[in-house]
């Protein structure tokens, strides 16, 4: 139950790079809260000196957001209302916040959403792939034996994949992406979202990463890569995969028409747990009874 009297604590989005995102209600609350929580001090001021805001700031991220947590907590008991913003868009989604959102929630006082922009929500919008459904998984690891992995296990994932991704890294995860998914996999790519060079590239991975090769800009300002979800018949089989002796050759024979050769080895052999060289074996041997049957 909240406390009476008590200070409350504002979740306020801030824009992503277009300063005329900042919504009017966003900036009456960074007005007048007492205290401003933001990620990086310096580039908030920025902000709040282009609206002429002279509110107080806190610094709180990553590595200090649980001892801050104890401190705010304080102010809000005091009956002061506090501000958590970060360097971009809405907190806590794949920047601090959560601790503290979480530690608030606990103590028992109001937490309001003041909400704006966000880079994924705004990538899903334009990026012409369904949005009904969709898998938000922030930033993928950033050395490949990790990367490849996770999206292994994202491989039979039926929803819209919304991905974060280091400029510097695009063109890595886009050959990893196409290894796991195959390379006929729709994706989309938008880069600097609302700001003077935003840019989306839609189509396949394999022609995403042609693109990444030809463009000298792809790989410039922050990155959202939207990934196609696998096609129903490949997610059905993996809810379904029992696996025993029929299981293999049943997802084998779905993705071979999906999917070529090697890839659909692979990736039938997580969905049974079977074993590398055995899922190979069989999808050579479909793949030529496919053959000879045509």
């Amino acid at each position: 139950m909240a406390h009476e009297a008590a200070g409350r604590l504002y979740v306020v989005a801030t824009p992503i790079g277009n300063l005329g995102d900042l919504s009017p209600r966003a900036r009456a609350v960074l007005s007048d809260c007492a205290l401003v929580a933001a990620e990086d001090t310096r580039h908030t001021g920025v902000l709040l000196k282009a609206f002429g805001i002279q509110t107080p700031q806190l610094s709180l991220h990553d590595h200090n957001e649980k001892q801050r947590a104890s401190d705010i907590i304080q102010r809000l008991r005091q009956g002061d209302s506090v501000a958590l913003v970060s360097d971009a868009g809405t907190p806590a989604i794949s920047d601090p916040g959560f601790e503290l959102v979480r530690a608030v929630a606990a103590a028992g006082f109001e937490i309001i959403a003041i909400p704006g922009p966000c880079a994924a929500i705004a990538a899903l919008s334009i990026g012409a792939l369904p949005t009904d459904r969709f898998c938000f998984d922030g930033f993928l690891p950033a050395r490949g034996a990790a990367r490849r992995k996770r999206l292994q296990s994202l491989a039979t994932e039926a929803r819209t994949l919304v991905l974060y991704e280091a400029p510097h890294r695009v063109r890595e995860t886009l050959e990893d992406c196409a290894a796991v998914f195959g390379d006929e996999r729709s994706a989309a790519v938008s880069r600097e979202i609302t700001k003077m060079h935003e840019m989306t590239y839609r189509g396949s991975l394999r022609e995403l990463l042609a693109r990444a090769g030809a463009d000298a800009d792809f790989g410039r300002g922050e990155i959202v890569l939207l990934i196609a979800g696998a096609p129903q018949q490949i997610a059905s089989v993996a809810r379904g995969a029992d696996g025993h002796g029929g299981a293999l050759d049943r997802v084998l024979k779905i993705l071979l028409t999906e999917l070529p050769l090697k890839q659909a080895a692979r990736l039938a052999a997580q969905i049974t747990e079977a074993r590398d060289n055995e899922a190979y074996k069989r999808a050579l041997h479909l793949k030529q009874e496919f053959a000879s049957h045509s």
